[in-house]
């Protein structure tokens, strides 16, 4: 009985020794991927705090930034920083190990931790996209509406809404008497699954595709409103009927009953010189086109946004309203993956504002190269 049970003494043979060489091989191919795994994960969380908190650094340093709107931005890499400082660094720990060592009041700390700040990551874009559809859609009334209290509004109540979605579990959950290995949500509470995962995903996901939708469609009819031909032609139409002979008395005349000459003494009138309406029109059509420009980049940034923000959380929000309803579908590896999945939106929504903006990137390498001369 004892030799079955692993308890005696082992003969000596060429099977044992066979064995255990090749736990031994299992083994350091375990450790080898659990190093790996870990530099892998330290590395994401790495730079997402440094991102993030570049952005932050960069719209502090630059008053141009300084807007209600950039204010937005930085409340979202803010979160976004507190998501690579308080969650992410423990995630790389229990990933790696595939067991829980920190205790209940960590888990605890950590599980509200998760939900709060990627919820109110997720909050933040549904702001930053209400708020360009109001600037795009009212552009007069809003710009008076505009202000850094408005968006610290908004900003508040992302987050009530994101902790009231992970306030809950704290009230049901169970301390063990038994030492913790684990630490997850729990998942009996089914009613809480759907209200988590709809609340803190789907309807934001919803109203994130509506607003774009809105947001392109205004963005597309202002570019072409605004496109350089028909700016163009417009111009090319006024500067023929301003140029007509039967339209010189009429243009150039100020007072009623009077037909100055449309040329004076000393030369042609600015009103009826080309060379200024071309300069003018040239000049509008250049706004015209910059204006087009800025708006489709707008448009086509959110649109990153979106997209970078629907491949990251989809998979993991599936996979857990999944769980939800069937305990045999969960697979440990398969929910590592789609959580740091999430996880790398927070790292990617600093690089795309970053980089899609060439206010940002002038700041931030002016403040590149004052902290590389300050070291």
């Amino acid at each position: 009985m004892l030799e079955r049970a692993g308890f005696g003494p082992r003969p000596l043979n060429s099977t044992n020794d066979t064995t255990d060489s090749d736990g031994a091989e299992e083994r350091a191919d375990s450790l080898a991927y659990q190093v790996t795994l870990a530099v892998i994960l330290s590395v994401i969380t790495l730079a997402t705090t440094l991102s993030n908190a570049f952005v932050i650094a960069t719209i502090s340093q630059s008053k141009k930034l300084q807007t209600p709107a950039n204010f937005l931005i930085a409340s979202l890499a803010v979160t976004d920083l507190l998501v690579s400082i308080l969650v992410m660094p423990i995630c790389v720990l229990y990933t790696v190990l595939h067991t829980w060592t920190l205790g209940q009041v960590v888990c605890d700390v950590w599980l509200s931790s998760d939900i709060t700040c990627c919820t109110a990551s997720i909050l933040h874009l549904c702001v930053i996209a209400l708020d360009r559809y109001w600037a795009i859609t009212d552009a007069v009334e809003y710009s008076k509406k505009r202000t850094p209290g408005r968006a610290a509004g908004m900003v508040a109540t992302a987050w009530v809404i994101a902790i009231s979605i992970s306030m809950p579990p704290l009230f049901w959950r169970q301390v063990k008497a038994e030492e913790l290995t684990s630490c997850s949500v729990n998942t009996d509470h089914i009613f809480y699954t759907i209200y988590s995962t709809f609340g803190a995903f789907y309807i934001p996901t919803l109203l994130l595709i509506v607003l774009y939708g809105r947001i392109y469609v205004e963005a597309r009819k202002r570019i072409l409103k605004q496109s350089p031909k028909k700016v163009g032609k417009r111009l090319t139409s006024a500067h023929l009927v301003t140029n007509s002979p039967g339209s010189v008395a009429s243009t150039s005349s100020p007072h009623c009953g009077r037909h100055d000459p449309p040329f004076s003494d000393s030369g042609s009138s600015a009103s009826d010189s080309p060379q200024v309406k071309v300069t003018v029109s040239d000049a509008l059509l250049e706004k015209k086109r910059i204006s087009a420009a800025r708006e489709r980049k707008a448009t086509k940034t959110l649109g990153i946004i979106l997209g970078a923000y629907i491949v990251c959380w989809l998979p993991f929000f599936i996979y857990t309203l999944l769980v939800g309803t069937c305990d045999t579908c969960f697979n440990q590896e398969l929910f590592d993956f789609f959580t740091w999945l999430g996880y790398l939106n927070s790292l990617i929504n600093p690089i795309i504002y970053t980089m899609s903006n060439e206010d940002f990137k002038k700041a931030f390498h002016k403040l590149m190269r004052f902290s590389c001369c300050k070291w």
